[in-house]
């Protein structure tokens, strides 16, 4: 049985799902290689259907952001069908999966999470699940997510409902997850469940490194000429170019402003977790603008301040000058603009594309200025 295949013709009212191949519908081939999801925050103050459940889709083929048919936690929603791929069969020798958040839940199954700041390696929330033909890549920013397989069920976590979060689901064939084992490793995840078996470690030895915790080193990887920071092409299995930006401790800086706004040359607006201490200003130095964002409003659903959002988004103020693609850059990742993170590994995966450029742009609405104070983004 193939992994990652979903019947299409079943009635049930299911969102889109990453790394899924669908079956013919009126002799057309479903391909579903993508999508963007924003779980928006608890409206405080009102009376509201926004509880904190409610979630915003954006997939491959849509015009824009689509709310979506049910709650985050519900298994037919995106997310649900998505991940729940992994608890809905049994462990085999031809799938291979890691779990990795530096706040990552409770060995406790009932849901009851550690407090604290967790781990002190890299800064970084995602999952992957593939098989001998393709996978994916799952990057997104809610603390103690997802569960460990052991429980055997799909669910998303109560301390991850009061918060907006981001989520970007890829799916990419067999070949790519060696260069994501890569960038993995510089990040330095705190992985809590995973398992490579020996039928896919020799295709993807960086991954099962990855799930045996051994770090990155020229000895292993000597293709790779530092260790501190990274940034690659990945094809999805729908022929999309993303790009992914892998940072290590040993970079010692800024993800966005340091790099990721040179590499694209672009200004960007930066959407992060503000209440930390040591965030770093809007930065207008080195020739690019990096603006932190205070306000948003995705969808046209409701504005709501970056205070109460945990996503760590970023989207380029202009669309592209060029031509050749149209719109700007989006880049969704699960670092924050902090001076404790400058230290931490962390990362981005940045799509240039009209239609996300748009969803993401809209969003953003007041920025801060250099130097402090408010401006429209």
């Amino acid at each position: 049985m193939l992994l990652f295949v979903v019947d299409v013709s079943d009635p049930v009212p299911a969102d889109y799902v990453c790394a899924t191949r669908g079956r013919r519908i009126s002799n057309q081939l479903l391909q579903r290689p993508r999508f963007y999801l924003y779980k928006l925050p608890k409206e405080g103050g009102r009376t509201h259907e926004f509880k904190g459940e409610t979630y915003l889709l954006l997939d491959k083929g849509s015009e824009g952001w689509t709310e979506g048919k049910v709650t985050v936690n519900d298994t037919k929603g995106a997310l649900g069908q998505t991940v729940g791929q992994l608890y809905s069969q049994e462990k085999n020798s031809e799938v291979a999966y890691i779990l990795y958040n530096d706040q990552p839940p409770s060995e406790e199954f009932g849901g009851r999470w550690a407090e604290g700041s967790g781990s002190r390696g890299g800064h970084t929330k995602g999952v992957v699940l593939l098989d001998k033909n393709q996978g994916f890549w799952l990057v997104h920013s809610t603390p103690h997510f997802p569960p460990e397989r052991q429980e055997g069920q799909f669910y998303y976590p109560s301390s991850g409902v009061n918060n907006g979060q981001n989520f970007i689901c890829v799916t990419y064939p067999l070949e790519r997850f060696q260069t994501i084992g890569e960038q993995l490793q510089i990040n330095q995840p705190n992985v809590y469940d995973c398992d490579v078996p020996e039928s896919l470690a020799s295709s993807v030895p960086a991954l099962a490194a990855v799930c045996n915790k051994n770090l990155l080193s020229s000895q292993t990887f000597p293709h790779v000429k530092t260790v501190s920071n990274r940034s690659v092409t990945l094809t999805s299995t729908g022929g999309t170019d993303f790009i992914s930006f892998a940072k290590g401790a040993k970079f010692d800086d800024d993800l966005y402003h340091s790099w990721v706004a040179p590499a694209l040359k672009s200004d960007l607006l930066v959407q992060f977790w503000v209440r930390s201490t040591g965030i770093l200003p809007s930065d207008c130095s080195l020739g690019w603008k990096v603006l932190d964002i205070k306000s948003i409003n995705p969808g046209q659903t409701f504005t709501f301040k970056t205070t109460e959002d945990h996503s760590k988004w970023a989207v380029s103020p202009r669309a592209a000058g060029d031509g050749s693609r149209g719109g700007g850059w989006v880049c969704v990742g699960d670092i924050n603009r902090n001076e404790a993170e400058e230290q931490r590994g962390g990362g981005t995966v940045c799509l240039q594309d009209p239609t996300v450029w748009k969803a993401y742009r809209t969003a953003a609405l007041e920025c801060e200025a250099c130097g402090g104070g408010t401006i429209q983004c």
